[in-house]
């Protein structure tokens, strides 16, 4: 079968041929001949191009799997969270960075242990082989390397991808945000591990999600614990990625991958899974260096003496009630060298339940991969699950039949007869110029009625009316939307009465997901 192109070609020569016998004036029945010829083969290239047009027959018109769109009701909510999320970020001092939502894939590979498989690739568009970011980590440590950065406090907010697969109840996609926290620098053991831990503690304490545990270990206390458990060396990473599965998975099932899969005996499994079922805070830590078995290692006896120091540290900052050590977290990334933390939801077992909200650790070797003298810059950092934390947050509003308010309008100003647009375009302009967030009716005639029901459809605090004898005295009524009370106030202090008005009321849903005006 011709190809399009060949046809292409063999068109432009046959159209060249019959315009040539007519300029030779060549006789009829061999220029329609040649004709004849022409047609059938411009009607085999058009059937070609139709069936290079998708058909539209069974067309489903959907977002595409692991993605979604987002209504104005919960916009209003992320725009909340997102908003409280920046006010810690602020609080501790960081300042914020953007990178491409895309990397050269070179960039990407071999940073995620197992997980690499879920990197989505991008077509070659021009000799650069990319793929679209994984997480917001390495292209940071890329970042640091190109810019020759040795200290930054930073927090990136910004979409990740992955070819994950998709559990909406879960709060899990393949388009998603992730609200990142990170410390770069050479400084003292545990200082900025610590306020990361704190960082998590301020954000998920001021989202009122429910009560909520961070989870801590120390990725030399594991290579540690799987030395003196008889783990060869080379198998540490997947043996780790193994007991990363634990918070989905019963213990049996990881054993038994651990044997089957990874290649352990059944007696160095059963050693592991001592040790990865144990948590608590510093009464564990001084039982584990009791341990005869587990202090062979110096690895293991460094991670305890530096989660020793991080629970000190975590008491001082207030946050030891929510802190929890516990030895079956592993997270699964090949990157982390230090300090590790997962939180979780205290209710996470329960059905549809989000899992871990926020995650991290520390690197202190991804910067050096970057570099070409593979100069080190160490990092720790936090990752909140903001997309968890959305879906329990609407999943909340929905049972609570809460109404969201999806604007921050507070005036709506509102004509109470016909032929007042221009006086509405006016008085609209003067609040506006006055900072007062203000919008009317796009119809020249509304009915008055239907102005005010937009206001209470909309949850807006306040409606100022004008009508013919309100502009001959030079005033406004100014309409208290949920009591229908209404006062006459001179429209030159309309802008200070308003301010007064919106103090006194209580506004609900204000800026969004739990926001008020007091």
């Amino acid at each position: 079968m011709q190809s399009k192109e060949q046809i292409q070609n063999l068109v432009k020569e046959q159209a060249d041929l019959v315009r040539k016998l007519k300029a030779e004036k060549e006789i009829k029945d061999k220029i329609d001949q040649e004709v004849a010829k022409l047609l059938k083969l411009k009607a085999q290239l058009k059937a070609i191009e139709e069936d290079d047009v998708p058909s539209t027959k069974n067309f489903v018109l959907k977002a595409p799997k692991g993605t979604r769109d987002f209504t104005p009701e919960q916009m209003a909510i992320r725009k909340s969270v997102f908003q409280k999320i920046i006010a810690v970020f602020d609080k501790h001092g960081a300042e914020t960075i953007d990178t491409p939502i895309f990397e050269l894939k070179d960039v990407l590979t071999g940073k995620y242990g197992e997980d690499s498989k879920l990197i989505y690739d991008l077509k070659d568009q021009g000799g650069e082989i990319l793929s679209l970011r994984y997480d917001l980590t390495v292209p940071f440590a890329r970042y640091l390397a190109m810019n020759k950065i040795s200290n930054i406090k930073r927090y990136h907010i910004a979409k990740v991808y992955r070819r994950d697969n998709p559990s909406i109840t879960r709060g899990r996609y393949r388009e998603f945000y992730q609200c990142d926290f990170d410390i770069a620098g050479v400084y003292d053991p545990m200082i900025p591990d610590a306020e990361c831990v704190r960082v998590v503690y301020e954000i998920l304490d001021s989202l009122h999600i429910g009560n909520f545990t961070i989870k801590l270990n120390h990725r030399q206390l594991l290579d540690g614990m799987f030395e003196a458990c008889g783990v060869p060396t080379e198998c540490f990473r997947a043996i780790c990625s193994a007991v990363d599965k634990l918070d989905k998975s019963p213990w049996e099932e990881v054993r038994k991958e651990m044997i089957n899969e990874k290649g352990l005996s059944p007696e160095v499994a059963d050693k592991i899974g001592k040790y990865v079922q144990l948590n608590g805070r510093e009464k564990l830590i001084g039982e584990l260096l009791a341990d005869s078995n587990l202090t062979k290692s110096k690895s293991a006896v460094a991670g305890l003496e530096a989660m020793k120091l991080m629970l000190h540290y975590c008491n001082l900052f207030g946050v030891s009630d929510k802190v929890l050590f516990d030895l079956s977290l592993a997270r699964g990334l090949d990157y982390y060298t230090g300090i590790i933390y997962e939180a979780v939801l205290q209710d996470s077992t329960s059905e549809g339940s989000v899992g871990s909200v926020a995650g991290g650790g520390r690197y202190d070797n991804l910067v050096g991969m970057f570099d070409p003298k593979n100069k080190q810059v160490p990092c720790v950092g936090v990752s909140i699950g903001v997309e968890r934390i959305f879906a329990v947050i609407e999943a909340k509003a929905a049972a609570s039949k809460m109404k969201v308010r999806t604007t921050n309008v507070e005036v709506f100003v509102a004509s109470a007869q016909k032929n007042l647009l221009e006086e509405r375009m006016k008085l609209c302009t003067e609040l506006w110029n006055k900072g007062v967030k203000a919008e009317q009716s796009y119809k020249k005639n509304p009915k008055l009625l239907a102005q005010l029901q937009h206001c209470e459809e909309y949850q807006i605090p306040l409606a100022v009316i004008i009508g013919e004898s309100e502009l001959q005295k030079g005033v406004v009524k100014l309409r208290d939307v949920v009591s229908r009370n209404e006062v006459e106030i001179p429209r030159a202090k309309l802008g200070e009465e308003i301010r007064k008005k919106l103090q006194e009321i209580n506004t609900p849903m204000l800026n969004g997901y739990g926001s008020k005006t007091n």
